[in-house]
């Protein structure tokens, strides 16, 4: 039975053996989907605003997540068939690089999804003061930021990719960016469901308005189910690695590493569908 046991498990920490096509026809769809994002935005006059400008910067954050992912499968794939020959203190730098900027979309990403949030925060619940609050001026001061913070924050990573402090303080970043989006999303969502319980209280509740409010809610479930979805195995994997790297468990945990990586390219798929494709004005750019 010890011996049955043993075999199961061992099975099951063998991890998938995901195709590297996978990977490869994953990010070509979300390069050209991002890529049509940010040429409608920049196309149209209509969607020059700090709302669209967010969504722009979340589209290029997941160009880059495509682009270094379809660079480091090329790279790999033509060293692993002797098409490209290498020095390994080159390859070693090549890598880095590549990393570099698969951390920086990462931390960008995460950040411009907070932003947007926090975007249609302000925009339900302080619609008429909107315009003062969220100016363009701040809206270039908030993205330039958020570009130079990540770009500093994944030298520093790679630079220190092995100390453990480094890892949690990127954990602690993604839990800040889920408590934050949960928090305002929550919140939205029970201003949705008040708008829909007061509607329906009326004697003849107009169905448009019901369908209305149970679209909101359910986009912003939505949301928050896809975030956690994608993003919460890769950041688990990042929690054990600090918490129990020798553990049978963990182990078995961290051979699904290309798994969790999948997902948050799946992510940059959904991203477009979810926060640009719904724009009426959008779509009619497109």
């Amino acid at each position: 039975q010890s011996n049955a046991t043993v075999g199961a498990s061992g099975s099951w920490c063998q991890g998938l053996d995901i195709p590297n096509e996978l990977f490869l026809v994953l990010g070509l769809v979300s390069l050209v989907e991002n890529l049509l994002v940010v040429a409608a935005i920049l196309k149209n006059r209509n969607l020059h605003s700090p709302t669209y400008y967010f969504i722009c910067c979340l589209a290029v954050s997941d160009m880059l997540v495509s682009i270094s992912n379809l660079a480091e499968m090329l790279f790999m794939l033509l060293l692993e068939h002797g098409v490209l020959v290498m020095r390994p203190s080159i390859v070693r730098h090549m890598d880095s690089i590549i990393d570099m900027l698969i951390c920086s979309s990462v931390v960008s990403s995460l950040s411009f999804l907070g932003v947007i949030a926090v975007d249609r925060y302000i925009t339900i619940f302080y619609a008429l003061r909107y315009h003062s609050i969220m100016t363009l001026q701040r809206a270039v001061v908030t993205m330039a930021s958020i570009w130079l913070a990540s770009t500093v924050s994944s030298a520093v990573l790679i630079t220190y990719y092995c100390s453990n402090t480094i890892l949690l303080c990127l954990i602690s970043f993604f839990l800040f960016m889920l408590v934050l989006m949960l928090v305002l999303y929550i919140h939205m969502f029970a201003l949705a469901r008040h708008h829909l319980h007061s509607i329906s209280s009326q004697q003849k509740p107009p169905a448009t308005h019901r369908g209305g409010s149970l679209k909101g809610a359910v986009t912003l479930t939505i949301l928050l189910g896809v975030f956690f979805i994608c993003w919460g195995p890769f950041f688990l994997h990042l929690i054990l690695i600090v918490t129990c790297p020798t553990n049978p468990f963990c182990t078995c945990f961290f051979s699904y590493f290309n798994l969790f990586l999948i997902l948050i390219i799946c992510n940059s798929v959904i991203d477009p569908l979810i926060y640009a494709f719904r724009s009426q004005e959008l779509r009619r750019t497109l």
